[in-house]
């Protein structure tokens, strides 16, 4: 005969009022797990009666558990979500392994209600075991279906932050970190984010040491021991999405040295033909930023001087000659180069950090005839630079508030910005002998306020001098307020991206900047 309501609650009362002799009555017991072959009352009151009782009989354990596994799959999900949410009270001893398990499993849930059951049922399993709990979580990461990976993988960037220290001990946090690299062996790239963003947050590695080791993790996933195939969009997107988690791991004691050698080595040589993961992104530019924000965390360079001469020749390759003029004064070519701001800052400000170590490399060694080359393209660049820089000033010219907010306005405001760095750094390589000292924040970083631009018309020394110049500059980012960098759209870096010198002067024929 089926179980019926009043089965269960007679059952139920001889269960309450047993107290002591609870373990006699193991048939009222069993009566109460039949409940799941009822109907939808009857499975309601067994997902509720079973787990209130099931410490008092060890020896139909693994019946409770899965009576109560049934209801969990159930067709109605309010009798699921009863179910789940009395799943915790199971979780004693070496059951916390198979209910975090379980739990685990059932994150692939589609109804939003449920999905939130459980994980607050993990939550409160974590809280009794988190080391067990975590168990069962890595178990489906590692061996279980992609869809319940997926959200076990979800569920710990988002979940392990929260949890209070005495739940996340220095033991538990070890224990993260050893199972991730586990599954840090093979991943996507998606996963391979969401497990750093884990395992940056442990507290156990916010110590140089940790740092240190984080970075070793990443270093491995970026596979710089290998050379890069440039067509790979592979290849290309598995070191950009490395290189991005990196970037906050690095400081004065934590170097970059490995990555930065490895941009200049294999990534310079071949930017021309890297192939874009994205096809809106700006490879060449994207890359250039990585390693404009790595390069001041350096540490001791095998490889310093090879490196500033492969910055070197690729700011050549951006930083053109001055086109030939004919007896009547005109260029002799048809088209005036194009200076490319974006590329030459980036370039610019790694060429300058590295330049820091080796302070003799331009006098020393860079042969007189290429250096001569080099200052005739700087002086160049220099000249078209402050055109721009004029043309900018005015265009910002007494705008303050929302009126900085439109795109346009935008746009012109960070093209203030790169070319005032690129003219700080230009000014310290022209020093005789050339200095290293100026301080620049690079355009793309963030800053703390929009501020406005100074409706005066600027003087020479305002764009000139290391100190004038300071003063447009936003203070750079405290440690703990940097930001991984996300690329701007296609229009917005081809906006302020190049700069036509030749069509573009004011003055010239009448003509206005027309980039915008």
């Amino acid at each position: 005969m089926a179980v019926t309501i009043e089965d269960l609650y007679r059952n139920y009362g001889i269960l309450a009022d047993a107290k002591d002799n609870l373990s006699q009555h193991k048939d009222a017991y069993q009566v109460i797990l039949d409940g799941v072959k009822g109907g939808p009352k009857e499975k309601r009151l067994a997902a509720q009666f079973i787990p209130k009782f099931f410490s008092s009989f060890p020896e139909l354990a693994d019946a409770a558990i899965n009576a109560q596994l049934d209801l969990c799959e159930d067709e109605d999900v309010s009798i699921r979500r009863q179910a789940i949410k009395e799943l915790p009270r199971f979780a004693t001893g070496e059951n916390i392994l198979r209910v975090a398990d379980i739990l685990t499993q059932l994150l692939q849930t589609d109804d939003t209600a449920e999905f939130n059951q459980v994980n607050a049922s993990l939550i409160s399993i974590f809280k009794m075991d988190a080391k067990g709990t975590l168990g069962g979580l890595f178990s489906q990461i590692l061996q279980g279906e992609d869809i319940v990976r997926e959200r076990a993988i979800k569920f710990l960037s988002t979940k392990l932050k929260s949890l209070p220290e005495d739940v996340m001990t220095k033991e538990v946090e070890e224990y993260v970190f050893a199972e991730t690299k586990k599954v840090l062996e093979d991943v996507t790239g998606e996963e391979f984010v969401l497990l750093m963003r884990i395992v940056s947050g442990l507290r156990v590695l916010q110590t140089v040491n940790g740092r240190q080791q984080l970075v070793e993790l990443v270093v491995e996933q970026a596979f710089l021991e290998q050379a890069l195939n440039p067509a790979d969009p592979d290849t290309v997107d598995r070191l950009l999405q490395c290189t991005r988690q990196a970037l906050p791991l690095f400081s004065k004691n934590v170097h970059s040295t490995r990555f930065v050698t490895y941009f200049c080595e294999h990534v310079l040589p071949n930017l021309s033909t890297l192939t874009s993961p994205v096809a809106e992104l700006d490879i060449q530019l994207e890359v250039l930023k990585l390693l404009a924000e790595m390069s001041p965390f350096c540490g001791d360079m095998e490889k310093l001087e090879a490196n500033l001469n492969m910055l070197f020749t690729k700011l050549l390759e951006y930083m053109p000659l001055p086109p030939e003029e004919v007896e009547n004064g005109e260029n002799s070519a048809s088209e005036e180069p194009k200076l490319q701001f974006s590329y030459v800052e980036c370039l610019l400000f790694s060429f300058h950090q590295l330049g820091k170590k080796l302070p003799d490399f331009l006098l020393d060694k860079v042969d007189a005839e290429r250096l001569k080359d080099f200052k005739i393209r700087l002086q160049y660049f220099a000249r078209g630079l402050q055109v721009y820089i004029r043309q900018l000033r005015v265009a910002l010219q007494g705008k303050t508030g929302d009126a900085l907010k439109t795109e346009e306005n935008k746009i012109k405001v960070v093209a203030l910005k790169i070319t005032n760095n690129i003219n700080v750094l230009i000014k310290d390589l022209f020093h005789n002998p050339p200095s290293y000292k100026s301080t620049v924040t690079l355009s793309w970083k963030p800053v703390q306020k929009t501020e406005a631009v100074a409706p005066k018309r600027p003087s020479n020394e305002d764009m000139g001098s290391g100190g004038s110049t300071k003063k447009q500059i936003s203070p750079q980012p405290r440690r703990d307020a940097r930001q991984i960098y996300n690329p701007p759209s296609g229009k917005y870096s081809a906006s302020i991206g190049n700069f036509n010198y030749g069509e573009k002067i004011p003055g010239r024929q009448g003509r206005e900047l027309g980039i915008f």
